[in-house]
């Protein structure tokens, strides 16, 4: 087989995209999964006004509205001792547009393929990646087995790792770490869910979290997320486990039934995932391959958006020589992609945890939405108000004081 310019290991929204957008620069791509979209996916399924402007740029937006995806207009956190607060994107400054959208991730993935077959990318489907290729000490593609167990040799000069959170391409780079907190979700779709309206919930309480936004078809995406030991209670009986804690979830409680099941709870985790290493000779990582810390603030597939965008950018440049790209050309794309997280990751981390210490956390929500703060806050997580508006001493003060 030749020798592509771009090998993508994953088809999720960060593999997908990068192949999109590399394509478009003229690359040819090879974009593989072990999946056969559509497929499922445990998410909480939600994603801000700018990851909707992410989708508008990669051509599929129009598709995915037509598909039934439901506008969000923000989101409402409830705290453990009852304080609330909401916060609406339309009033959080000047957002793509004034709302995001939520639909299934079958939905999502299988339209971000389809955008990828449209822009010239080879898409293959039902290749699980077995190992890594090298040639002179840089990886130089993979090995995947097929549907029938043989194995298929692919040779590329860039290899990406979007293989999620348990990547391969990530273990065999190296310095892959697990961290604290580690927490496991519990994602199941939902019909019949009283009192759903146009924000996204989410319920923290001393045991865990649970978020509740709708999805179309009548459907709601329930997402229970608790301590990985407090996980080990699901053996056995995954859905009596999350209803059963869920009942314990005041917000939650009575909403959620057994007969509405319609997607079963799908199990994800443990969270706090990080690779040091984000760059080798020959391959780099993106999306949850790189990073995945807590799905609290729901936009990790807007972080999955933009890493492709930047890991894009300088995979166009470093194959711009003949030569394989060794780390030293792809270095740009590791300090740009810690320049434009980093605070992100520390609000991320600041939220997560401040819910080990519910006082707290229940007087910052209240000193948040009694002083006017919640549209800063929902506005910064939602990636399209720059974090220094929330890491700065007055707004931190006025969550505490």
């Amino acid at each position: 087989m030749s020798t592509r310019d771009l090998l993508v290991l994953g088809a999720g929204p960060a593999g997908a995209a990068t192949a999109i957008r590399a394509a478009r620069a003229g690359l040819s791509v090879t974009l593989i999964d072990r999946a056969r979209f559509p497929r499922d996916k445990p998410c909480s399924e939600y994603m801000s006004p700018e990851t909707v402007r992410h989708l508008g740029a990669l051509g599929v937006l129009a598709d995915l509205e037509r598909a039934g995806g439901v506008a969000i207009a923000g989101t409402t956190v409830t705290g453990p001792r009852g304080s609330a607060l909401t916060g609406l994107f339309a009033r959080a400054g000047t957002p793509f547009r004034p709302t995001g959208l939520s639909l299934r991730r079958q939905v999502l993935d299988a339209a971000l393929v389809d955008g990828a077959r449209k822009a010239g990318v080879e898409v293959l489907e039902e290749h699980t990646v077995t190992d890594l290729l090298y040639e002179r000490g840089a990886v130089a593609g993979a090995a995947a087995r097929i549907g029938d167990g043989s194995v298929r040799v692919l040779h590329a000069r860039l290899t990406v790792g979007a293989d999620g959170l348990r990547s391969i391409v990530a273990r065999r780079i190296g310095q892959r770490r697990h961290g604290f907190p580690a927490r496991m979700a519990f994602v199941a779709h939902v019909a019949g869910v009283p009192d759903l309206t146009d924000r996204a919930e989410l319920h923290v309480t001393n045991e865990g979290y649970a978020g509740v936004n709708p999805v179309g078809g009548g459907l709601a995406n329930i997402a229970l997320v608790v301590p990985a030991g407090s996980a080990a209670g699901a053996r056995g009986d995954v859905t009596a486990f999350a209803l059963a804690t869920l009942e314990r979830i005041p917000g939650v409680r009575g909403r959620v039934r057994r007969d509405g099941i319609v997607r079963p709870f799908l199990v994800t985790g443990p969270f706090a995932a990080r690779s040091r290493r984000v760059v080798t000779d020959g391959a780099l990582l993106v999306g949850d391959a790189a990073e995945f810390f807590d799905p609290f603030t729901g936009e990790g597939i807007c972080a999955a958006l933009r890493g492709a965008e930047l890991a894009t950018e300088t995979a166009v440049e470093a194959l711009s020589a003949s030569a394989a790209p060794r780390a030293a050309r792809l270095a740009p794309y590791q300090a740009r992609r810690r320049a434009e997280f980093i605070g992100k990751w520390v609000i991320e981390r600041m939220i997560g945890w401040g819910m080990l210490a519910p006082r707290l956390f229940d007087r910052a929500v209240e000193r948040i939405e009694r002083r006017g703060l919640a549209h800063t806050l929902i506005g910064v997580t939602g990636d399209f108000i720059p974090p220094r508006e929330v890491l700065n001493p007055k707004f931190l003060a006025g969550m505490v004081l």
